[in-house]
């Protein structure tokens, strides 16, 4: 958290967002001349479940692990926000408290907009309004496709599935091999096991399954999706 200003790398991860590069020049300027930066070690929490927001957040590097913790105290992975991705809104806009806690995973970058310029900027940007509206719109329908994919589809095809977005958010294409893909967020297997709300032991079956037929790779450091039109073929083939 020393450093006050973005690397190259960083602003082209904001600049490329696929809802921050939809926004006109203008607001795009004003919400960017608002930002402050904070660098986060791995696991560092970055705000609490129960916390009044501050701020208005979005990842320029690592990821942000979206997690709650069960009456049992089991820690409960929800999702990982990736560079360009912007978060926290909807705290700030209704006004009550943050609803799951937020990690670093991995040495993390992000921008923060305070809570006074994030309405500052809505008051001088009524264009903001219908994009919060289209971003709202677009997590509705991405949590009702998971809801969906939890009560019908198997475990190996909601794998296949998590491990096609996770190529598709943190691949890194092998320069030996241009089929082959890292997925360059490194995810323990308990951690993978999260997302699909399914047991460690259960996925570790699957994905040697899937590494038998050639689809993936396990390695030390992580996954390498060898066949993407064989995990496409997994996700499809359900009924």
């Amino acid at each position: 958290m020393d450093e006050p200003i973005l690397t190259i790398e960083e602003r082209e991860a904001i600049n490329s967002g696929r809802w921050f590069s939809s926004l006109s020049p203008s607001l795009r300027h004003d919400i960017l001349r608002c930002t402050y930066v904070k660098r986060y070690k791995d696991g560092t929490l970055i705000t609490a479940r129960g916390e009044f927001p501050e701020e208005w957040i979005a990842c320029a590097k690592g990821a942000v692990r979206v997690s709650s913790t069960s009456l049992s105290g089991k820690q409960i992975t929800l999702t990982y926000v990736e560079p360009g991705i912007w978060f926290g809104d909807v705290a700030i806009l209704d006004g009550d408290q943050r609803t799951h806690d937020a990690y670093a995973h991995g040495e993390t970058t992000i921008v923060c907009v305070a809570r006074a310029d994030f309405r500052k900027i809505l008051a001088q940007h009524s264009e903001l309004y219908e994009a919060l509206l289209r971003l709202q719109a677009r997590r509705i329908r991405q949590l009702f496709g998971l809801v969906e994919d939890l009560n019908t589809l198997p475990l190996r095809a909601r794998l296949a599935k998590q491990l096609l977005h996770l190529a598709r958010s943190y691949g890194i294409t092998s320069l030996s091999c241009e089929d082959e893909v890292r997925i360059g967020l490194h995810l323990a297997q308990e951690e993978l096991a999260q997302l699909l709300g399914a047991s460690r032991q259960r996925v570790n079956q699957e994905l040697k399954s899937m590494e038998r037929e050639g689809a993936i790779r396990i390695e030390p450091g992580g996954l390498v999706l060898r066949d993407r039109q064989a995990l496409m073929r997994i996700t499809e083939s359900v009924g």
